[in-house]
């Protein structure tokens, strides 16, 4: 007699099934790209701000609008910078310089039921008043682009976005952490999101700048944020 489940599958069928799910988790798997953190943990620099916030700058977005409260703090032993989002639109950048090199960051949204639209982001080469801006875009489930003004070849600043070409930007639902590295390298900036990379711009026409965070009216927090400058 064929031996059956309770259901009526065959035990052999259940197994092949299992074997095929283990199968396509480890092609999946391969198919992700580790971060630079993960390929190579040497020769990074912690930059994780001090509970008092000394060597970080708050600067209003715009640039020259009136920066609202207070809205930034350490936690945990100073494993996690939080923003409450209650403090109006600003960046808070780190003010050592970086020219090539990757900034890793980490980050979920705290969630809150019935509230949508999450939004902030990350930046790498910004200038020190944020009137140069290069921008991650964080989202809940959505963003994972580059975006903001840099210098044109005739010397003013143009605008760019690579939201157009992102089909899939890889950020994960609000109230889970995500990695993001953004990658300088002459004027190219590459985003890599949660294993795979999104976008690429290859007109970044300021050399160096600041590495930053981003606060526009949701609490976020973020982890780990680390530089490591490129030979």
């Amino acid at each position: 007699m064929k031996e059956t489940t309770n259901n009526g599958n065959s035990p052999w069928a259940l197994m092949g099934l299992l074997l095929a799910v283990v199968v396509i988790g480890n092609v999946m798997a391969a198919d992700l790209m580790p971060s630079a953190l993960e390929a190579d943990s040497s020769g990074w620099v912690d930059v994780m701000p001090p509970a008092d916030l000394k060597g970080w700058s708050r600067v209003p977005v715009p640039p020259g609008d009136p920066l609202g409260k207070q809205q930034w703090h350490v936690e945990d032993s100073g494993k996690t910078l939080v923003c409450e989002g209650d403090g109006g639109h600003d960046m808070l950048l780190c003010d050592r310089e970086f020219g090539d090199a990757v900034f890793h960051v980490e980050f979920r949204y705290i969630k809150v039921e019935g509230k949508a639209g999450y939004n902030s982001g990350a930046y790498v080469r910004n200038n020190k008043d944020g009137a140069l801006w290069h921008q991650a875009q964080l989202g809940d489930a959505t963003g994972g682009y580059l975006f903001g003004e840099t210098p044109g070849a005739d010397g003013n600043k143009k605008f760019f976005t690579t939201v157009e070409t992102v089909k899939d930007g890889r950020i994960k639902p609000a109230g889970e952490w995500n990695t993001l590295e953004i990658t300088a390298r002459g004027n190219v900036l590459t985003l890599w999101v949660n294993g795979s990379v999104t976008c690429e711009v290859k007109d970044c026409g300021n050399p160096k700048g600041l590495v930053g965070v981003e606060g526009e009216g949701f609490k976020i927090e973020f982890r780990n944020l680390k530089v490591k400058e490129l030979k």
